[in-house]
């Protein structure tokens, strides 16, 4: 499988930012997938970085954030060093920032699937749909002949999509084979655009597909994050905000931290909307879980050990990492106000 070059990212902030993020995925086969874990995560914890890394005998997937430096050493030690043995080249890899540290601890974890289909079929390694450039999807998903299909979870979409996108409403992953089954016909939907996160699951989805009869598949290169680091604001076909696993929760445009914030019982992502609902107790529940008594005992009892550690001066173990989102979430917001207010002004 050739994996055409990443274009530059034009949405990139310039100011320095004092901790790095990577994103990286690639199938490639690796069979000596359980010797890889210790050596991989000793590297990592030397150098400070914390994120989360998964293993598979068919590659590598994860984000991992530290300084500049332990990043780039990592990304080296990745691509060039001796334990992959040049096996990860061609790697999809997505460099942003933070300004605070977007994850509490480090862990490499083996497991069966890098991005779990359970779907033999579909071998990425092998066949996937052809790839469009976050500068060629407007073109391609404006089409009336082409299907636009989010592969994201529910509560992914729930923050923001493109304009038009189907939504398949699953839970996880494995879902997917069941709504390409009931919702997509091969010899009617000739043209299916897809897209995800990172691209990931785009991979094994356009795989699937291939796999099932669909002749034509696209994916849009790199996810939902490539196109908001390349596409400008006004040209834009996406609405809301993008769904990340760390405590930034979502992201917009040049990937700066987005407004969302995640419930501390069901970790489900909250909207401003939502954290005005009746239901919504800061660390104890939301909407989303009303009626699971016991989910929100252990968070109500989480969260009086957070308050606890806060009146006597002491972090609680991740909420160091949360506050720091926060606070980040918040100047983004002051920030916001403040260009407004300039704009208002001159105009």
């Amino acid at each position: 499988m050739t994996v055409p070059p990443m274009e530059p990212r034009a949405n990139l902030p310039d100011m320095p930012h004092p901790f790095k993020v990577m994103a990286i995925y690639r199938f490639a086969d690796l069979p000596d997938v359980k010797e890889l874990q210790a050596p991989l995560a000793a590297f990592c914890c030397g150098r400070g970085i914390k994120g989360t890394l998964i293993l598979a005998r068919e590659g590598v997937n994860g984000t991992v954030a530290g300084t500049p430096e332990a990043i780039d050493a990592l990304h080296a030690f990745l691509m060039q060093g001796p334990l992959f043995s040049g096996r990860l080249e061609g790697a999809e890899i997505k460099f942003s920032f933070a300004h605070e540290p977007p994850f509490a601890r480090m862990k490499v974890r083996v497991k069966d699937e890098i991005v779990t289909l359970r779907a033999p079929q579909a071998n990425p390694a092998l066949e996937v749909g052809t790839y469009v450039a976050p500068r060629d999807w407007n073109d391609l998903v404006t089409r009336q002949d082409v299907v636009l299909l989010d592969t994201r979870n529910a509560y992914e979409v729930g923050l923001g999509s493109f304009a038009g996108a189907r939504d398949p409403g699953t839970q996880n992953f494995t879902q997917f084979k069941d709504y390409v089954a009931r919702n997509l016909d091969p010899a009617r939907d000739r043209k299916v655009a897809m897209f995800c996160t990172g691209g990931i699951r785009c991979e094994k989805a356009s795989s699937y597909l291939l796999s099932q009869g669909f002749e034509e598949v696209f994916h849009l290169k790199g996810g939902i994050l490539a196109y908001l680091e390349t596409v400008p604001t006004e040209e834009s076909l996406w609405r809301g905000e993008c769904f990340v696993f760390d405590e930034r929760v979502s992201v917009g445009h040049g990937l700066e931290p987005g407004d969302a914030s995640l419930c501390r019982a069901c970790r489900h992502p909250l909207t401003t909307a939502d954290r005005a609902h009746p239901d919504y107790r800061e660390g104890v529940s939301c909407a989303h879980c009303a009626g699971d008594a016991a989910r929100h005992a252990a968070a109500a009892e989480r969260q009086k050990q957070v308050l606890l550690a806060q009146r006597r001066g002491l972090a609680h173990l991740g909420d160091a990492v949360h506050a720091a989102a926060e606070e980040g979430r918040e100047r983004k917001r002051v920030r916001a106000e403040h260009s407004r207010g300039k704009a208002k002004a001159a105009g």
